[in-house]
């Protein structure tokens, strides 16, 4: 059994075990496929739902800005913990059953959702005044005016911000564990208590954070400065 294999490994030094090290690896890989699971799709629905929310938010009903304005600050002001628990643990005493991975991902998206649909509002907001004159001036449809001038302009500035969240959303996926999702910080800690080692185990953990969090800063960069010379 891989526990007992860790305990007698651990057990005889207190320093540091590149025998231990390979004997947690394959396992702690598994928990990071799953973190990375959960937070792709996590932020693909929040991408999606932020726009939908910010453009919600700018009706000019107010039946409908309302709602959503009020539904946003709920979110953002409550911790993402909370969230989780409702609805891992209080839905289905609503008759609403959900699997730990399917309710941490609607969590995740839904809670960053809130916070990309405000970055998406301020880069709406940035667009010159000029902009919108010039497609009415064109008689263009609103439809055309989203997609091919406010939007074009509006995503761009706001590329850095949306880039902040996945790698905010990446360190937030560790909460998942709570729910019964065991993501790689949730292998470690299960390692831990199986082998005693924890200087392996959380190193490693935190290793395949930095190997994941650090390249996807390194995209979002490059993502930023394409997109401003596109628009130079």
């Amino acid at each position: 059994m891989a526990g007992t294999t860790f305990a007698q490994t651990g057990g005889a030094s207190e320093t540091w075990s590149w025998e231990v090290v390979g004997e947690m690896l394959p396992r702690l890989l598994e928990g990071l496929w799953v973190t990375l699971s959960a937070v792709g799709v996590g932020i693909s629905a929040a991408l999606v739902l932020g726009l939908v929310l910010a453009l919600l938010r700018r009706s000019s009903l107010r039946v409908v800005s309302w709602p959503v304005a009020a539904f946003i600050e709920f979110i953002r002001s409550t911790p993402l913990l909370v969230q989780l628990f409702f609805l891992f643990f209080a839905l289905p005493d609503l008759g609403v059953l959900l699997t730990g991975f399917t309710a941490g991902v609607i969590g995740l998206g839904v809670h960053y959702g809130t916070y990309t649909s405000e970055s998406y509002r301020a880069g709406i907001e940035n667009v010159p005044e000029g902009q919108w004159e010039a497609a009415i001036a064109l008689n263009l449809s609103r439809r055309t005016t989203w997609t091919s001038v406010v939007l074009p302009q509006a995503i761009p500035t706001v590329i850095p911000a949306l880039g902040n969240y996945v790698v905010a959303m990446l360190k937030d996926a560790p909460l998942l564990s709570t729910i019964t999702v065991l993501g790689v910080l949730g292998v470690a800690q299960q390692v831990n208590a199986q082998t005693f080692r924890p200087l392996e185990a959380f190193t490693l953990a935190g290793a395949l954070f930095l190997a994941v969090s650090i390249p996807a800063s390194i995209v979002v960069r490059y993502l930023e400065k394409r997109f401003a010379y596109t628009r130079t």
